[in-house]
């Protein structure tokens, strides 16, 4: 993975992922938001990560899966330890530095065949 993949909002995501991810991401996100709160209020950590992929993945633990909620992508809670452990953010602290605030964005490591990349997606106003 290149160090700059953690730049928010990859061009390349833009077209192909983004109406998909928006999709799901209005039936998910106060799944989301609420799993955010409880990784960081338990202590877990400051930098909630959750992966989404069509496929099952070996990160984290599942929160929701496509057919819970009638969705295009399974959603993974996890964060930044597991990240840094398994290799997939080698430059923990560049990561850190561009981490969203995570009570108004919301951090998806995108899983698909030809891409992996993080972007950080608003929480809808309340």
């Amino acid at each position: 993975m290149k160090d700059n993949d953690f730049s928010a909002n990859d061009p390349e995501l833009n077209g192909k992922y983004l109406g998909t991810i928006t999709r799901d991401f209005v039936k998910v996100s106060d799944h989301l938001k609420e799993a955010s709160y409880h990784i960081r209020k338990r202590g877990f950590s400051d930098y909630p990560i959750f992966a989404i992929s069509k496929i099952e993945l070996p990160i984290g633990q599942l929160l929701l899966g496509k057919a819970d909620l009638d969705l295009e992508w399974n959603y993974y809670a996890s964060y930044l330890d597991e990240f840094v452990q398994r290799k997939l953010i080698e430059k923990e602290h560049e990561f850190k530095s561009t981490y969203k605030d995570a009570d108004e964005f919301c951090c998806l490591f995108v899983v698909d065949e030809a891409l992996t990349s993080f972007i950080y997606v608003p929480y809808p106003e309340e």
